[in-house]
């Protein structure tokens, strides 16, 4: 019951783009096209995933036994830049079309602060391996949901006579974000 809870909180309640506000530039950068979103949405998850799973064993099994947990930041950007080349490599060898729609914004996921904000909340919070593996699904999940959400918003709205030019584009990205911003924090005290 506490990973469905852990689970819940991370893509709802606790959401690190709408309630938290991290990883705030490739949520504005790439929610202009629903697909873009979903390849960068799929992408963080994975990568987000991956990496907590290797800074938690990381952390556990040499930072902490060799009492250096104060490395634990550069430590686990370096971990977090190695993942993303690897899916950077992947993604240009096998989704070229995905890899050149999100163009700059790929490598931006090495220093994208929601990724390494989970794997630091992973361990502040002091989540066992699973409930680490478990948030950081749902977080992925979340950053997914935000990030389509605000996507299927923008597409609608994209030239749309009824908008007025001064809100056009990225107001309106603002303005919609706020809003989605404030009905994820409803969720809060849910759980």
């Amino acid at each position: 019951m506490e990973l469905f809870f852990i689970l819940i909180g991370a893509i709802f309640i606790n959401n690190y783009v709408l309630v938290q506000f991290l990883g705030m530039c490739p949520y504005f950068g790439v929610s202009k096209k629903t697909e873009t979103a979903l390849g960068m949405g799929v992408s963080v998850m994975f990568v987000m995933t991956l990496s907590s799973i290797m800074t938690f064993l990381f952390y556990e099994y040499i930072l902490v036994p060799l009492n250096v947990t104060y490395l634990r930041t550069v430590v686990f950007i370096l971990i977090i830049a190695s993942i993303v080349q690897f899916v950077e490599v992947f993604m240009k060898k096998m989704l070229k079309t995905l890899y050149t729609m999100l163009g700059v914004y790929l490598p931006l996921i090495t220093t994208n602060c929601v990724i390494v904000g989970v794997a630091l909340i992973n361990i502040k919070n002091e989540y066992t391996f699973i409930g680490s593996i478990v948030n950081s699904i749902g977080a992925g999940a979340g950053f997914t949901l935000a990030i389509l959400l605000l996507s299927a918003i923008r597409e609608k709205y994209e030239n749309n006579p009824d908008v007025p030019e001064v809100f056009q584009g990225f107001p309106l990205a603002l303005f919609s974000a706020g809003l989605m911003s404030i009905a994820f924090m409803g969720f809060l005290g849910l759980i």
